[in-house]
């Protein structure tokens, strides 16, 4: 019997031959990633052991990008203490405000390639199986104790494949895939499982829309999410001149489950209030009144992103009454935003530009007021996810909020793509 691509990578990583789903293994990852304000923890957490140097510097990222720039005292100093432990610790790979979401920089810098074993001190930490990593995350404590050791447990995880075929229509994307997927298999329906994506299509998904299915697997429980590399990881990753060694899971390998996409019957998908699992086909919210739209966050704050939104909204106004905010994913994207005129587009169209960071995704900006709606682009639409409890978030692909804000109201993006 072969193996999934999880099984090899923790066998490969535990120093065995085979390993099955349950087993526990030791593993040493190949990166450690670490962000926002409440890195105070896993620092307090490390100094409480009593080591006085982290176990590798190089191996460790840390990031601040959710609170950003901070509005109060307590996260402009939490700010200064991840600074004060990045710079005490020799840990080069620090990113300040402004530099980005860190699961946009950690691919985007070259910190992640196939075949790696990557945790990450935030639950997206599973987006990094967009260019075949195996990639979870861990809680707070866990992190300041890795960063003491360089060791941890973990259980071989069950595997789901996920067969996909065929093409996107115009106003279809990736994000309409991973939302129907989450609508089929409900929020449970892959609880400590590697999700799979394999079949002859993957090849017709790139990497931005890659990192928005993986990303949001978590959204269904997942430990993990993968496309193994291929040829359009290969073409992404080429930039960073770095050998690597994919791992590809074994056409005979045991999965507990299958699902099958056709990407040519897929229409744009929505998930309602209050949970992700909540999808519907947007043909049964369109003329839904809005108050709010919001383009960014780590699932959907890249420069295909923006430039879908800028291609929709070319020759339109956002809707008087409609607030559209636009958060690049990091200072590269805004930057090649700029650059393609996608900044200027988006803007004169009524946007507003947020700095690069995870801003309204969490509520940390572009609060809703009571009984308002937003359609997001970002990854959960929970009570009170945007800063208010009494507000609706309606997720949608860069495409279906770019066609609302139009409109005022919930779109059909099929309406603007030829």
């Amino acid at each position: 019997m072969g193996m999934t691509f999880a099984e090899k990578i923790l066998a490969v990583k535990s120093g065995r031959t085979t390993v099955l789903p349950g087993d526990i293994v030791r593993v040493s990852p190949d990166r450690l990633m670490s962000v926002s304000a409440s890195n105070a923890i896993p620092i307090g957490c490390f100094r409480q052991l009593g080591v006085d140097r982290v176990w590798d510097p190089d191996r460790i990222v840390l990031i601040l990008d959710h609170e950003t720039p901070p509005h109060d005292s307590a996260h402009a100093d939490a700010h200064a203490l991840v600074r004060q432990f990045a710079a005490e610790q020799g840990i080069s790979r620090f990113f300040d405000v402004g530099e980005g979401i860190c699961h946009q920089l950690m691919i985007e810098k070259g910190l992640v390639f196939p075949g790696e074993l990557i945790f990450g001190k935030d639950s997206h930490t599973i987006t990094y199986g967009a260019v075949g990593a195996f990639a979870a995350a861990i809680d707070a404590t866990e992190m300041g104790c890795l960063w003491a050791t360089g060791e941890t447990w973990l259980k071989v995880p069950d595997s789901i494949k996920v067969w996909i075929s065929g093409a996107f229509r115009p106003g279809v994307s990736g994000k309409d895939l991973v939302l129907n997927l989450i609508g089929r298999l409900r929020s449970d329906g892959a609880s400590y499982m590697s999700v799979e994506y394999l079949g002859p299509a993957v090849i017709n998904l790139p990497m931005a829309d890659r990192m928005t299915v993986a990303n949001m697997a978590i959204e269904m429980g997942a430990k993990n999410a993968v496309f193994p590399a291929d040829k359009v990881t290969d073409a992404y990753l080429a930039q960073f001149d770095r050998h690597y060694m994919a791992v590809r899971p074994d056409p005979d390998a045991r999965y507990v489950g299958e699902e099958t996409i056709n990407l040519a019957e897929l229409s744009p998908q929505v998930a309602c209030p209050h949970r992700v699992d909540n999808v519907l086909p947007v043909s049964e919210l369109v003329g839904l009144p809005i108050h709010q739209v919001f383009l960014g966050s780590c699932t959907n704050g890249r420069l295909e992103d923006l430039e879908i939104a800028a291609r929709i909204l070319e020759g339109h106004k956002v809707a008087p009454g409609v607030r559209f905010l636009v958060g690049p994913a990091s200072r590269k994207v805004f930057l090649d935003a700029m650059a393609a005129d996608h900044i200027q587009s988006l803007t004169r169209a009524g946007a507003i530009i947020l700095p690069p960071g995870c801003g309204p995704c969490f509520g940390y900006t572009g609060n809703l007021a009571s009984g308002e709606r937003c359609v997001s682009t970002s990854n959960r639409n929970f009570k009170g996810r945007m800063g208010n409890p009494d507000a609706e978030i309606y997720l949608a692909s860069p495409a279906t909020a770019a066609a609302s804000a139009i409109e005022g109201k919930i779109a059909d993006p099929r309406s603007y793509t030829p």
